[in-house]
C-alpha cells in the first residue's frame, strides 16, 4: 500500500494487546515463541493489515489492532513468523523470482505456511491461502507450488484479494518498509541462531509429543539442523554395527565333534563354532505403499543381501500384522504380502521373537505407522523413510527417537536385479 508510512510513534497504538496475542501465539505454538518475541514492531498507519520485511520488522496497523480479536492476531502473528523463520525471501531470490512473479511466489509461499498451520489446528483469516484452493496438493513446499503454476481451482482468483505479507516473504523492498540502513531488525548472523533455536524447538516438540505438529515444520527443522547425508553408506554402517557384535564370536558346539576328540577316546570334546550374524528386514506392506516405495524395498533389500553375504537375512512381510516371514539368499525368490492397515510395531515385535535372534532390524517403510515406545528386546534398529512421504504427510508419526532414521528419496533407486513381487494377503507363503 503506497500510501502507509511508519511514524515514530503511531498514536492509539494498543501495544498491550499485540503483547498479548504474541503469548497467545506462544502457548498453541511453543517452538515459535524465539522468532515471536524477535521481532521489531513497528507501528504503520493506513496499512490495513500486518506484514513483515526479511530485516524482521513487523508492520502493524494500529486500526487493525483495535479492530481485531486476540485469537485472529495471534494466528496473523503465526503466519507471518513462518515467512521469517522458513526464509521465504532468500528462497525467492534462490528460485529466480523477478518483479512479475513475485505474486506467484507470495501465494506459493503463502500455501506452504497455511497448508501446515491449518494442520496444526489454528485458525487464519478467511482471505487466507491454502493449496488446495489454487489446484494444488497439499503437503508441498513453496518452491513445488511456484513452479507448478495454478491449477483449475485457483485459475479464477484475483491476485489484488490475496493479503500482502511484505518482502519478508519474496524479498522485495515495499515503499512502506523502513530502509535497510536503519538500525532496527535484526543482522543475518541473528537470524541465522533464532531459525536454528526455532528448529530445536521444534524437534524437541515432536519428541516430547505435546501437541499438534505438522510434519512440514518437522521436516524444515530437520533439513535445516540435520543436512542430507549419503543414506547408502549411513545404513550401511548402521547395520554393520549390529553385525559385528556378533561377527569373530567363537563359542563351544557339541553339534559336531572336535578334531581333537581322537586323542582322548571316550570322551566328546565340543568343536568351536563361528556363529553367522542374523538381519531382520521388516518391509512395510500396506496399502500406502505404491508400486513404486515397493520397488524401493526390494531395491533396498537387495542391497542388504549384497553388502552382508556372511549374514543370514529374514524379511518379514508387514502391514498391520505379520503376513509371512522368509529367508531369502536372493530377493527373487522374495514375496511382498500385504495390503491392509499399518503397524510396524508388529513387525519388530515378531523380530524380536525370531530364533536366533537378530544381530540388528531393518524397518523400510513410508513413515504412515506408529511406533511402540521403545525397541522390542533392545534391538538395534535401523528404520529406512522411503520416498520422502513421511516429511510431506501430516497424518505421519514422528520416527523413534530409540532408532536411527535415514531418508531414501525412491526417486534415487534403481530397480533390483530380478525383482520380486508384490502378493495380496494370504496368498503367499505363511508367517
Amino acid at each position: 500500500m503506497t500510501g502507509a508510512h511508519p511514524p515514530p510513534e503511531a498514536q492509539d497504538f494498543d501495544a498491550h494487546k499485540l503483547t498479548v496475542a504474541r503469548l497467545w501465539a506462544v502457548e498453541r505454538h511453543p517452538y515459535l515463541t524465539s522468532a515471536l518475541f524477535a521481532m521489531t514492531v513497528v507501528p504503520t498507519e493506513g496499512l490495513g493489515r500486518m506484514a513483515v520485511d526479511d530485516r524482521w520488522r513487523l508492520y502493524v496497523d494500529p486500526e487493525y489492532v483495535a479492530g481485531h480479536s486476540v485469537a485472529l492476531l495471534g494466528s496473523v502473528l503465526v503466519h507471518q513468523v513462518g515467512h521469517l523463520v522458513r526464509d521465504h525471501a532468500g528462497r525467492s531470490r534462490a528460485a529466480g523470482v523477478d518483479g512479475s512473479s513475485r505474486r506467484d511466489w507470495a501465494t506459493a509461499a503463502d500455501a506452504e505456511i497455511n497448508d501446515d498451520l491449518l494442520a496444526s489446528g489454528l485458525r487464519l483469516p478467511e482471505d487466507r491461502i491454502v493449496p488446495e484452493e489454487q489446484g494444488w496438493t497439499r503437503g508441498r513446499l513453496a518452491e513445488e507450488y511456484f513452479h507448478a503454476g495454478r491449477g483449475p481451482a485457483g485459475e479464477d482468483d484475483e491476485d489484488e484479494h490475496h493479503p500482502d505479507c511484505g518482502s519478508g516473504a519474496d524479498g522485495e523492498t515495499r515503499d512502506w518498509e523502513l530502509s535497510g540502513e536503519q538500525s532496527s531488525g535484526l543482522p543475518p548472523s541473528e537470524r541465522r541462531l533464532v531459525r536454528a533455536q526455532v528448529a530445536s524447538d521444534v524437534l524437541r516438540h515432536a519428541k516430547e509429543g505435546r501437541g499438534r505438529l505438522s510434519g512440514g515444520w518437522q521436516r524444515w527443522a530437520e533439513d535445516l539442523l540435520e543436512p542430507r547425508v549419503d543414506w547408502r553408506r549411513v545404513l550401511a554402517a548402521e547395520v554393520r554395527k549390529g553385525v559385528n557384535q556378533t561377527t569373530g564370536r567363537v563359542d563351544y558346539t557339541y553339534r559336531r565333534p572336535s578334531r581333537r576328540a581322537q586323542a582322548c577316546p571316550g570322551v566328546i570334546l565340543p568343536a568351536m563354532e563361528e556363529p553367522r550374524p542374523e538381519i531382520a528386514v521388516v518391509c512395510d506392506t500396506s496399502g500406502s505403499m505404491t508400486d513404486d516405495l515397493l520397488a524401493a524395498v526390494l531395491a533396498e533389500v537387495d542391497g542388504i543381501l549384497r553388502g552382508l553375504v556372511r549374514s543370514r537375512v529374514r524379511v518379514l512381510s508387514v502391514d498391520a500384522t505379520v503376513q509371512a516371514v522368509q529367508r531369502v539368499a536372493t530377493v527373487r525368490a522374495l514375496d511382498l504380502i500385504g495390503g491392509g492397515g499399518t503397524d510396524m510395531g508388529a513387525g519388530l515385535e515378531a523380530a524380536a521373537r525370531l530364533r536366533p535372534r537378530p544381530s540388528a532390524v531393518v524397518v523400510l517403510t513410508d513413515g504412515l505407522t506408529p511406533w511402540p515406545e521403545r525397541p522390542p528386546g533392545n534391538l538395534p534398529v535401523v528404520v529406512g523413510l522411503i520416498g520422502g512421504l513421511h516429511a510431506r504427510g501430516a497424518k505421519a508419526w514422528a520416527p523413534p527417537a530409540w532408532a536411527r532414521t535415514v531418508a531414501i528419496d525412491a526417486a534415487d533407486l534403481g530397480p533390483p536385479a530380478g525383482g520380486g513381487r508384490r502378493v495380496p494377503a494370504g496368498a503367499g507363503p505363511g508367517a
